[in-house]
């Protein structure tokens, strides 16, 4: 593995869509609208991860991130909405149960493993109010990394400039030395 796919909001964006997938094969009807959106909310957190890392341009890839970042948005709805429906709760953050689900960290080192985030947070999956809530924690803090990475990008794109600036710059050099 290299490049983006050993980054932490890659690994979290893989572990989310997994269990979007999961979640939704078990507790939102098929056929309904919901399931299709949320499947692809969850794709299109990872996949504009994926895509804006290829991106030639530093504006490219802000932009496609920003995307993938307005995904994770969407299914906290989408969680929240279906904890509502269902006269479920939606955990507090100071949960012990949320902070349990906060403190998990993702090992990089190894591919994601499903089974070690329902043991090590000690949730049971088949349970829709702990699936829900591990959803919506996930997703606020895959929110929360993509937020500083969007800010070390743009930080980055401020200081250094973006594609098309650089390569304009190396023109005008290139224009400079031969007119010496």
């Amino acid at each position: 593995m290299g490049g983006y796919k050993t980054l932490l909001i890659y690994r979290t964006a893989v572990t989310i869509s997994d269990l979007t997938a999961i979640f939704c094969e078990r507790y939102i009807n098929k056929k309904s609208r919901t399931y299709d959106q949320m499947i692809q909310a969850a794709r299109s957190g990872k996949q504009n991860l994926s895509e804006g890392s290829k991106e030639l341009s530093s504006g490219g890839e802000i932009l496609l991130s920003s995307t993938g970042r307005s995904s994770y948005t969407e299914l906290i709805e989408d969680f929240e909405d279906f904890l509502r429906q269902k006269g479920l709760p939606v955990w507090q953050k100071d949960d012990p149960r949320v902070l349990r689900i906060r403190a998990f960290r993702e090992n990089v080192e190894v591919p994601t493993n499903l089974t070690n985030l329902a043991n090590w947070t000690n949730l049971d999956f088949e349970n829709p109010e702990s699936f829900a809530n591990l959803m919506i924690c996930l997703c606020y803090k895959q929110g929360y990394l993509m937020d500083q990475f969007l800010r070390a990008k743009q930080e980055k794109f401020v200081k250094e400039g973006g594609f098309k600036e650089n390569l304009y710059k190396k023109r005008q050099e290139y224009k400079n030395k031969s007119k010496k």
